[in-house]
């Protein structure tokens, strides 16, 4: 039986909230249920919204939490972070290339989110782009007139299909959201080439996260295939919400630790999040370590679960 190695890779834009705790609770829970590592790698490849002291405040909190990771990043080991793995995402790009896969773009949209995992309502369809089919007169007019081009796969008309451990069978077939972004046109990496390359060169054979990537699934796996490897098993979480529907999110300014740690022990928040997930039968403390034994996805709803700040 092969071991579990999990991954809790957050982005260090900003101070860990509510939901972001959540799902580093249920990725260990889920990791140590099984036996398995548990790694912590920093999202931070888009150095303009990246900060190291969040990156430090991260890995404090998690240690806070009593949720403490087998290894990963910290301030000696460096290559846990995207920021320090750009080598691994030029061999990766020049294998796509070499396949036929990538062509320039000079389209705008979808630049500045591209470094970044996607939010709820910035995922756009791309039924085909005209970039696809420039020819070489036509790249060379538009770079004399200052366009600079991102970098975009071609995608098959093809469909992938895995079992999600939390929502069970899901089908997706690549040509209906179509090309993506996998280099911005300023260099940063995307966010879906990093992370499938990052999960593919660690190891990682298990991923838990929020149901707001499972549109990117199809596409990592698709892409860790093309690159020669083997893609993890997914589960996917729900999304804690504010009580307008909104996803939580560090650009909002959503209850952070720095706001919980000053109101809660680790036990107390650990029993308020478990309640609120359908992890215990009240919000009384609790360590995770306590909810590992009877731990089990079955408890946990598939629809998004309404956080009230009123409660807090």
């Amino acid at each position: 039986m092969k071991e579990i190695v999990s991954r809790y890779a957050p982005s260090p834009s900003g101070l860990l909230h509510i939901g972001n705790i959540a799902t580093s609770l249920l990725t260990w829970l889920d990791c140590r249920k099984a036996g398995g590592k548990l790694i912590l790698r920093m999202e931070d490849i888009d150095r303009d919204r990246c900060k190291s002291e969040y990156a430090f405040k991260i890995a404090d909190d998690l240690q806070w939490l009593g949720i403490p990771y087998d290894k990963g990043w910290d301030e000696n080991s460096p290559e846990f972070a995207q920021s320090s793995r750009t080598e691994l995402y030029d061999e990766a790009f020049k294998l796509l290339f070499d396949k036929g896969l990538v062509y320039p773009c000079y389209c705008s949209r979808c630049q500045r989110l591209a470094a970044s995992a996607p939010h709820p309502g910035e995922v756009s369809v791309d039924y085909g782009c005209k970039c696809r089919s420039l020819t070489d007169k036509e790249r060379q007019t538009l770079e004399q007139s200052g366009r600079r081009p991102s970098w975009k796969v071609s995608v098959p008309n093809r469909e992938i299909s895995f079992t999600d451990g939390h929502y069970g069978k899901i089908s997706e077939n690549l040509a209906v959201s179509g090309d993506f972004i996998i280099r911005r046109s300023d260099g940063i990496y995307a966010y879906q080439l990093a992370v499938s390359v990052d999960d593919m060169e660690m190891g990682i054979n298990r991923v838990v996260r929020g149901h707001d990537l499972l549109g990117s699934t199809a596409k990592q796996i698709w892409l860790i295939n093309e690159l020669g490897g083997t893609a993890p098993e997914y589960c996917h979480a729900p999304l804690l919400v504010t009580e307008d529907s909104r996803k939580m999110s560090k650009r909002y300014g959503d209850l952070s630790t720095e706001v919980l740690r000053n109101k809660y022990s680790p036990e107390e928040l650990t029993g308020k999040i478990a309640f609120l997930l359908g992890l215990a039968d009240s919000s009384a403390p609790i360590s995770p370590c306590e909810l590992l034994e009877n731990f089990s996805w079955d408890k946990i709803s598939k629809n998004d679960i309404e956080f009230k700040s009123s409660e807090w």
